[in-house]
């Protein structure tokens, strides 16, 4: 093509390329020196000319980008930050991976601050402190002081950084919860349209939809609390409180802050100071889920079949299962019947029958009742704590 003035009309904006911008300058050389000179590519002049040329170019480029940064369909980087805005959201930074991690030592040890480390020698922060319990275990939250996708499988979460006097071992039963990168471009851009196609019906809608979409977000619940006291929860009146599973505290917090109405009270025991683009700070209150753990005794019957590999199994269809509850629900004695006997192989051919099942949180005595759940807890099951019993 010939070298032509950017210009910008209905379908947007229009430059020349590099080569229509050198051979534009070629051309004028040789009006004003004479169709003569030697302008090959290895002549000072051409160099002269490719430098300005490039120099042009790069002017047209930065023209693009300003044009193209006003739609977020188009621009990039701060330029979309500062135009979704507009929509209520921002770029998800990245989000450190998690694990529940089970700490061993000597009953009534402190640790605070701990560090441990994974198998490839990343470094995860212990909630703080932590006392280890009666049983010489306890549960501790770690977070990858890595941010991004950092995996961790059963047992990598081995190493202690920091010791302490009394702490014998650490370890994971269960995988870790993978973090992320920071949003890209791409991501934002999707998140951004959807944002403005899909607004929601209701407040605690729109709550809900927003904290689904924090990156790392597992298991939540909000409840709502319209009147003037306190409810069977005692969640406060004309209150709103989530309980959060995974995800970053400040993105969660910026979740709600987005849709909850005005003089809503959020209720809960972590904090978060979020900023408003008028630059007022108001306090977002939320729950992280208290694990639960369920100790459950089964005593089976062992029919044709029935191998040590039965046991595992049932083990692991018993807590997967209590695991896979949902924040606040209710522990029913009956469904983990069901949970043990769908660990049979072929349930046409069973291995094994059920004779009976108890269950108990941790440190209390095992029986038959439901184990009630309170709104911020969740059940955690760990094949560590399922005894199965053969006859």
């Amino acid at each position: 093509m010939a070298y032509f003035a950017p210009y910008i009309d209905e379908s947007g904006y229009h430059m020349p390329t590099y080569t229509d911008i050198r051979d534009y300058y070629i051309a004028q050389a040789r009006t004003i020196f004479g169709a003569d000179i030697y302008l090959e590519i290895d002549s000072q002049d051409y160099q002269w000319i490719s430098v300005v040329a490039n120099a042009v170019y790069d002017a047209f480029l930065a023209e693009q980008a300003a044009y193209n940064s006003r739609s977020p369909a188009t621009a990039i980087g701060v330029p979309l930050d500062t135009l979704i805005k507009l929509n209520g959201i921002k770029r998800l930074k990245a989000v450190a991976s998690t694990c529940y991690v089970t700490i061993t030592g000597t009953t009534g040890t402190t640790i605070t601050g701990g560090i441990i480390a994974d198998a490839s020698d990343n470094p995860w922060s212990l909630n703080s402190p932590i006392i280890i319990g009666s049983s010489g275990t306890v549960t501790a939250y770690a977070t990858c002081q890595v941010p991004g996708p950092i995996t961790a499988d059963p047992g990598e979460l081995s190493k202690i950084v920091t010791p302490t006097f009394g702490w014998t071992s650490v370890t994971n039963t269960d995988p870790a919860t993978v973090g992320a990168d920071q949003e890209s471009d791409a991501q934002l851009r999707s998140r951004q349209t959807i944002s403005t196609a899909q607004p929601s019906r209701t407040v605690m809608e729109g709550i809900k939809g927003a904290i689904a979409a924090v990156s790392g977000v597992g298991r939540f619940v909000v409840y709502e609390n319209e009147t003037n006291v306190d409810d069977e929860n005692g969640l406060p009146g004309h209150s709103i409180t989530a309980v959060v599973e995974g995800g970053a505290d400040a993105d969660i917090g910026e979740a709600i802050a987005r849709k909850k109405g005005p003089g809503c009270y959020t209720n809960g025991d972590v904090s978060v100071s979020v900023t408003d683009q008028q630059g007022v700070a108001s306090t977002i209150r939320f729950y992280r889920p208290a694990e639960v753990p369920i100790v459950v005794v089964v005593n089976v019957k062992q029919l044709p079949g029935y191998t040590t590999d039965t046991t595992d199994l049932i083990k692991s269809a018993v807590a997967d299962f209590i695991s896979s509850l949902s924040i606040g629900d209710d522990l029913l004695i009956s469904s983990l019947w069901g949970a043990a006997v769908m660990a049979n192989p072929v349930p046409t051919k069973p291995y094994f029958s059920v004779l009976g099942i108890t269950a108990a949180r941790h440190g209390n005595s095992q029986g038959t009742a439901d184990i009630v759940i309170d709104f911020n807890e969740v059940t955690l099951g760990d094949v560590a704590n399922i005894t199965v019993n053969v006859t």
